[in-house]
Order: structure tokens, then C-alpha cells, then sequence
């Protein structure tokens, strides 16, 4: 089973509920932007919220707590490595310009550098989905 953030969670639980971040929000008293940070696990609620958002979740706030904590390392790799696949393909692009402008470009060698990116752009598609 894959990790689910607490954000996640959240989301998840909200849409099973067919409400929207502000209707959330109104009934906490909150704002639709503090959901929105909740959701994207830019920032958590307070510890005075839970009982009310599980209430409002219909869901014990034990099952929002167990929701997995994404640590600053593993979000900083994920960054990382998601910031190297989406350059890959702009550096051969970039290469395969660059080269047919000094004109020192064979179609193979344009074909099998477009081809890097491609599987550098299939690799991150794959890696979001």
C-alpha cells in the first residue's frame, strides 16, 4: 500500500464527502487557503483543529494522525530528482539547436538526443502517476 500524507488524507476524505476546501474551511472556522496547505502538505492544522476535522470527516483522529509524514529529505530528493527530468529534455533540445545552428549535427545523433529527453519526459510522467 503506498504511504499517504496527512494531506492526502485530508483531501481524500473531503472529496468522499463531496465538499469543497471552502465549505471545509467554513466549518472550521478557517480559512479555503489554510485547506489548501493542509492538502499539499505545505502546512498541517493545528492540534486544536483535529477533533473538529475528524468530526466533520466522520473519521477518528487516530485514522487522520496514521497518515504517513513526509520527511524534508525525501521531499527535497523528490524535488531534486524531478527538477533533473524535466532539464534533461530542454539540455538535449537546447544540444540539438545549438548543433544544427554550427551545423555539426547528424539526424541520427538529433534523433538519439530527442530520444533521451523523450525517456527523460516518460520517466517523470511515470514517476507522478
Amino acid at each position: 500500500m503506498e504511504k499517504q500524507t496527512l494531506g492526502q488524507k485530508i483531501a481524500e476524505l473531503r472529496k468522499a464527502k463531496n465538499m469543497t476546501q471552502l465549505e471545509l474551511a467554513t466549518k472550521l472556522n478557517i480559512t479555503d487557503k489554510a485547506v489548501s496547505k493542509w492538502e499539499r502538505d505545505i502546512s498541517c492544522p493545528d492540534i486544536n483543529t483535529f477533533p473538529k476535522l475528524a468530526e466533520i470527516l466522520e473519521v477518528s483522529v487516530d485514522e487522520l494522525l496514521q497518515s504517513s509524514a513526509v520527511s524534508k529529505e525525501e521531499t527535497k530528493n523528490e524535488d531534486i530528482l524531478g527538477l533533473v527530468l524535466k532539464a534533461i529534455p530542454l539540455a538535449m533540445s537546447v544540444a540539438v539547436i545549438v548543433l544544427t545552428l554550427i551545423d555539426q549535427l547528424y539526424w541520427e545523433d538529433a534523433a538519439g538526443l530527442l530520444g533521451v529527453g523523450v525517456l527523460a519526459l516518460a520517466i517523470k510522467a511515470f514517476r507522478d502517476k
